[in-house]
């Protein structure tokens, strides 16, 4: 009752799954991902079991294709089940039950396995191959992109109803402290794809990537524009001048209030988003 993409990207060393589906907060059954192992959708009666137990064996060694085949080799229900998996190597593999309900089908690709049940007909899977492989940038954002073309091209003939998006990396957790880069859910709304594409932008300006960070120094003049604009929001800034003790405090204080501490640095630089929404550019 899903349609799905999990994905590898080698350069980024990053696993993970997107979800959308007719069906309440599908973030809490079908993606699954850990860092150095793979990640895993597991959907349509969902036995979630494949979840915890198929990233354990792609841990231990085993491919994407041997975890699936030994995991619904060993479920009664598993021409009931439909799941997609890649492994720590970026080996992809797909199944789906001869009794999952109409469409349903999957395809994998180098890096990628697409895969959906109840869906208004394999143009879904089609769409969300072609634009995975044609999209550039990050990994979640192409498979962010991928669920969009899936969900435009019809997606679950049901309806719409929540959608999820996790990807991990190590250490990409907030200020490095797990594996988890982005774990994103719209559990119920009307329009959960395009929901979840806003949460994203706000992820990408609270959790940045390292690499999108673009600091400025903070030179006199620029230091009396951030003393009168925190001045303006009630911060005590002190009576001194430049890039003071005070003026630090003030600033680390807004940037925590702000949620932007992931965009804060030591030195005396601001980030240029971070100083872009103070002076309410």
């Amino acid at each position: 009752m899903t349609f799905s993409i999990v994905a590898h990207d080698p350069e980024t060393k990053e696993w993970g799954v997107a979800v959308a589906s007719k069906f309440l907060a599908v973030g809490s059954v079908v993606p699954w991902a850990r860092a150095g192992a793979g990640a895993v959708a597991t959907q349509s009666y969902a036995n979630v079991t494949y979840g915890p137990d198929g990233l354990q064996a792609m841990e231990a060694g085993a491919s994407a294709d041997e975890t699936i085949r030994n995991l619904t080799g060993a479920d009664g229900e598993r021409e009931l089940r439909q799941v997609g998996m890649v492994d720590a190597l970026g080996n992809a593999a797909s199944f789906t039950g001869a009794d999952c309900f109409d469409w349903a089908g999957g395809r994998t690709g180098e890096g990628f396995a697409c895969q959906g049940n109840i869906l208004v007909g394999p143009q879904v899977i089609d769409q969300m191959v072609r634009t995975f492989q044609s999209t550039a940038g990050e990994l979640a954002a192409r498979l962010l992109a991928a669920l969009t073309a899936g969900d435009l091209a019809g997606g679950d003939r049901r309806g719409r109803q929540s959608a999820a998006l996790l990807v991990v990396r190590d250490g990409g957790g907030y200020l490095a402290g797990s594996d988890v880069a982005v774990d994103l859910r719209v559990d119920d709304h009307p329009d959960p794809v395009a929901e979840l594409g806003r949460l994203m932008d706000i992820h990408q300006l609270l959790q940045p990537r390292p690499e999108d960070l673009a600091f400025v120094p903070v030179h006199p003049a620029l230091a009396h524009v951030l003393r009168d604009a925190l001045s303006e929001r009630g911060y005590d800034c002190g009576s001194g001048s430049g890039y003071d003790q005070e003026l630090r405090q003030a600033l680390f204080a807004w940037v925590g209030t702000e949620n932007l501490e992931a965009r804060w640095s030591e030195a005396p630089e601001i980030d240029q988003k971070v100083l872009d929404i103070l002076v309410g550019r």
